[in-house]
């Protein structure tokens, strides 16, 4: 049994340090997707209020 509880605590600190990669690896992803997602909705956006602005422009000229 005390083999058992050795080999449980060898394993423990990497199974946390591997949790916490992961978790940290998960939130760098997510937030990478979020903005990408963001600029995506962004360049999307944005030609319509640079055409509007445009045609605001050549117009008062």
């Amino acid at each position: 049994m005390d083999t058992f509880w050795a080999v449980i605590a060898g394993l423990i600190p990497s199974i946390g340090v591997g949790l916490l990669f992961w978790l940290a690896m998960r939130k760098i992803i997510r937030a990478d997707r979020n903005e990408r997602a963001a600029l995506e909705r962004e360049m999307h956006a944005a030609p319509v209020a640079v055409e509007g602005n445009a045609d605001a422009n050549s117009s008062a000229r």
